[in-house]
């Protein structure tokens, strides 16, 4: 589906019932299920997020690895979440006591760059099918690059664009996890994606319907 079709799908899905909270929510916890099926025995991770609904996903999934045993870090490129479900998403967090840094001022102490840079697993949920290329936003380039773990993208890898597969990427995910249906990027870009695998997020169910308008 393109980036558009995929905005009037999660509406249509938000009118027959299921909230966007419930489909974060969704997203979120099946991308750590998938991830910890197929890289089992992972202990730590560093989950970087964005000031959208990709780093609400992110601050989800950091919950659902923190609840599986993990030790897990929630980095913030942008400053805080601004849009009202990943906002709240931080705060459940939060609550559980999930460590969360800020990448925007100064410089990390150095336990927490440390601690970005050795991680197991880097869980990309910096920018979604919303991106679009803008020299003037803070660079997905040089930040992921820190990570020396396994990288997942949460629907697709940060600085791709969904519809053209236009690549602005830090480097190369190891595994995408898109959420209902395929992107165009996944196939333009299949190599930056790594393998892909696909979570149901809610949407089949309260539409009846494929994954296509």
């Amino acid at each position: 589906v393109t980036a558009a079709q995929m905005k009037e799908l999660e509406r249509k899905a938000s009118e027959a019932g299921l909230s966007y909270e419930d489909m974060m929510e969704n997203a979120g916890q099946a991308a750590a299920r998938i991830l910890l099926e197929r890289l089992p025995g992972l202990r730590t991770a560093a989950v970087v997020c964005g000031r959208g609904n990709n780093g609400g996903d992110g601050f989800v999934a950091a919950r659902w690895l923190a609840n599986a045993g993990l030790a897990v870090r929630i980095y913030l490129l942008e400053g805080e979440p601004v849009t009202p479900d990943a906002i709240h998403n931080l705060a459940l967090a939060r609550q559980m006591g999930l460590e969360v840094l800020n990448l925007t001022g100064e410089a990390l102490p150095e336990e927490q760059e440390h601690f970005l840079r050795r991680a197991e697993l880097c869980f990309d949920g910096l920018y979604g099918t919303g991106y679009r290329f803008d020299p003037a936003r803070p660079g997905v380039q040089g930040l992921l690059g820190r990570c020396a773990g396994k990288r997942v993208a949460l629907d697709l890898p940060s600085g791709l664009e969904a519809d053209t597969g236009a690549d602005h990427t830090d480097a190369p995910a190891d595994l995408t996890v898109a959420f209902h249906a395929p992107k165009a990027c996944h196939a333009l870009a299949a190599q930056r994606c790594g393998r892909l695998a696909l979570a149901d997020i809610g949407i089949r169910r309260v539409l009846a319907a494929p994954a296509e308008l």
